[in-house]
């Protein structure tokens, strides 16, 4: 007589129906609870291994490769916390077991790494925080320095400017000054010669007046 011993409220007969081997891509919807409400989340990878067939306590092992970082699972075939299980791709394999993948894909990421450039790009630590911030203040005062020189030099110059545009408006004023007094003189030459004109004028008068006067005697 045969007994049917339910262990599990899923549909055993359709779990142990699916035929999960090793090589299968496997897609296993888990039932994730989150503050009373419940959701779905698929985990979709390889399957390596299979254990102990359709018994009650059978498993089968998932692996997949999440940024770059491989993460295995290990379902229980008849777990009520799988809602469902999709087969996505069937590949015929050799070995029951597919750990080997494992050495695989490290000796693929080796290969990949030797192809890589070193770059030697790190953090800093603090004795090169240090260095780099006493640099920084060193240059910074050396700038303050050559600032305060420059504007140093700059009122110089402008000194010098202003002091060779004052003498040169001194000159130009003496300059000025000398031609004033020399046309100045011109005119009071002139005035002389007038003078002297009146003077003899003055004298022919006076010697006119002495012959009138010696006439009138006469």
């Amino acid at each position: 007589m045969k007994h049917n011993v339910i262990i599990s409220p899923v549909d055993m007969k359709e779990r142990a129906e699916l035929g999960i081997r090793a090589g299968d891509t496997v897609r296993v919807w888990q039932k994730i609870e989150e503050k009373g409400k419940t959701r779905l989340q698929a985990f979709e990878g390889l399957v390596l291994a299979r254990k102990h067939g359709n018994e009650p306590g059978g498993t089968f092992t998932v692996r997949k490769v999440s940024s770059g970082i491989g993460v295995e699972k290990i379902f229980p075939l008849y777990a009520p916390t799988i809602d469902k299980i999709e087969i996505v791709k069937r590949a015929k394999v050799r070995r029951a077991k597919l750990y080997f993948i494992r050495d695989k894909v490290a000796r693929d990421l080796k290969r990949v790494l030797r192809r890589t450039t070193l770059v030697g790009i790190a953090t800093k630590g603090a004795a090169e925080l240090e260095e780099e911030r006493k640099r920084a203040e060193e240059e910074e005062k050396r700038r303050q320095e050559e600032e305060a020189k420059r504007q140093e030099e700059e009122a110089q110059q402008e000194d010098t400017n202003q002091r060779e545009e004052k003498d040169g408006k001194d000159e130009a004023a003496d300059a000025e000054t000398k031609e004033s007094l020399e046309e100045g003189e011109q005119p009071g030459e002139g005035g002389g010669t007038e003078d002297a004109s009146d003077e003899q004028s003055k004298d022919n008068k006076e010697s006119s007046d002495d012959g009138g006067e010696a006439d009138k005697k006469e």
